[in-house]
């Protein structure tokens, strides 16, 4: 019993004062509203003739990931970075964001189509997939912009660096989830069980110290 107790000292910290959906929305919210100062006055780059757009991308807690403009710097600026098949930019994306949102790939394709018609990528098809690399052109557009794609990587990383604070309260659950199994069984646990309990406590410690 007195390792579950240092093991829950240990996370005591991570308890939130408010219900976790009710932050999470609040943080999406806050997320919306930073893009949307973004999603105007980007330049030529984000006009092209399929207009200005209105944001896309929906959280799973509501409010907008990207904003009109967002998306296209993201997609160029990561296919300047290596070229991509369409599932890896979505999957970069994805990890960039700490795993909360993944946009689809019906927006992501029409992006990518966009950004080819635009001139700002190339396309090699190999087979039936289309690896997309970066053109003069969309080099030259994403120099011209640099503050504007650096602003929506930082605030890309620092959504995720807030919404991976949320995620303690998950942990919070697994110890009450814990403590209530003990409480269950702390009364009927033969000589045997409670060490094969402490085991099995402490190893869930070690193996959380070397995370």
């Amino acid at each position: 019993m007195e390792v579950f107790i240092m093991f829950h000292k240990h996370f005591k910290g991570f308890r939130g004062g408010c219900d976790p959906r009710e932050a999470q929305q609040q943080y999406f919210e806050r997320m919306r509203c930073g893009q949307e100062r973004f999603a105007a006055g980007f330049g030529e780059f984000g006009r092209g003739r399929h207009g200005r757009g209105r944001g896309f991308g929906a959280g799973p807690w509501g409010g907008r990931m990207f904003g009109g403009q967002d998306l296209r710097y993201v997609i160029l600026q990561l296919i300047s970075e290596k070229p991509s098949y369409g599932y890896e930019i979505i999957k970069s994306i994805q990890e960039r964001l700490g795993g909360v949102y993944a946009p689809s790939p019906g927006i992501v394709y029409p992006m990518l189509t966009m950004l080819e018609e635009m001139g700002y990528a190339s396309v090699a098809e190999e087979g039936t997939r289309k690896l997309y690399s970066i053109t003069e052109d969309g080099a030259k557009a994403l120099a011209e912009n640099k503050a504007i794609v650096d602003a929506i990587f930082t605030r890309m990383e620092q959504s995720r660096s807030e919404y991976a604070r949320q995620r303690p309260q998950q942990i919070e659950r697994a110890i009450e989830n814990l403590r209530m199994a003990l409480r269950m069984k702390m009364g009927s646990l033969t000589t045997e069980q409670v060490h094969t309990v402490t085991d099995i406590i402490d190893a869930a410690a070690k193996q959380i110290e070397r995370i």
